[in-house]
């Protein structure tokens, strides 16, 4: 009972799904995610998600909140556009097991509720893919108002290019302004007590999906010029093409270990062509293909990966 009086309140992975398996047992209600996701008073959000409602679109708003995420929790949000699509979906790289179903609730309907009060009107998404089994799928669709689609290989929110673009009627430049450079000094400190190279290996995690990061694009993520990136990276003995494939080497463990995903799409998210592209960089990291390496060890993968290790407070998350 005394966790919820500390000052500050940190959970592993662990706890906090179970956290939230308890908030969707103790109230009973099947729709309790996507109310909590909806919450309309402004009072109740956060700095980030503050910033995020006083961007200029659904777009900015979006990478903000995946920018500012990496402050609370080892998780990422994963904006991946394709053609007329945009998905969005959340990796949690310390879990040992499945997102509860309510927690997916909540992220998924927390980021339409951002984008609805910016936009000021109604986004409709594409259709909503969820691993679990069918179930209340009236009550998901009328929230979400489009398909719901079950048993799939990932969670992910579908939303349209077009919407991403739309501007925010909240844009509010000047509170931007006051909130951004907190939040950002924020990350900064946190990124002062990691080594280089895991935070290479972090900035091109977020980078990876759907495209090949540059050492350009790193370094604009680091705010460093590619030049300096370079001479501290060559400085201590490594090269950026080594972090990049270190980096899909271990997104590749968890992918295979921890999700369905179909292996086109496995190779998709870590910058590769093709499924053949991504065969071919396995075999010559383990020696065996993906499709073997996930049956001999998928029911195993338990171990955080290193250039996770050290995100703040031991991989915790702030509640």
């Amino acid at each position: 009972m005394g966790l919820f009086n500390q000052e500050k309140i940190l959970v592993t992975t662990e706890e906090l799904f179970a956290l939230w398996r308890a908030v969707g047992k103790v109230s009973g209600d099947p729709a309790i995610g996507l109310k909590l996701g909806s919450e309309q008073r402004i009072e109740r959000y956060d700095p980030a998600a503050i910033a995020a409602l006083c961007s200029r679109s659904f777009r900015d708003a979006l990478q903000r909140m995946a920018h500012y995420k990496q402050l609370t929790c080892p998780e990422n949000i994963q904006i991946v556009s394709q053609g007329y699509e945009c998905a969005v979906h959340f990796e949690w790289f310390l879990a040992q097991e499945a997102e509860p179903a309510v927690l997916i609730d909540f992220c998924f309907s927390w980021i339409l509720a951002i984008g609805r009060r910016g936009i000021g009107g109604p986004v409709t998404p594409l259709c909503v893919e969820l691993t679990r089994a069918s179930e209340h799928c009236e009550i998901l669709e009328a929230h979400y108002g489009c398909r719901a689609k079950f048993k799939a290989g990932r969670n992910a929110l579908i939303l349209r290019a077009s919407d991403l673009d739309r501007p925010f009627v909240t844009h509010n430049a000047d509170l931007l302004a006051a909130i951004a450079p907190q939040l950002e000094a924020q990350l900064n400190e946190r990124q002062s007590r990691q080594s280089l190279t895991d935070q290479v290996k972090l900035a091109v995690n977020r980078l990876l999906a759907g495209q090949r990061p540059s050492i350009h694009d790193v370094a604009r993520q680091l705010s460093l010029s590619s030049r300096t990136l370079q001479r501290r990276l060559t400085d201590g003995g490594v090269t950026f093409q080594q972090l990049l494939e270190e980096a899909r080497r271990e997104l590749a463990h968890h992918y295979l270990g921890q999700s369905s995903l179909a292996l086109n799409e496995t190779a998709y998210l870590l910058g590769y062509e093709d499924a053949n592209s991504f065969s071919r960089a396995f075999q010559h990291w383990e020696g065996t293909s993906p499709g073997r390496w996930r049956n001999n060890h998928r029911s195993e993968f338990a171990e955080p990966q290193s250039f996770v290790e050290s995100l703040p407070a031991e991989g915790r998350t702030f509640v």
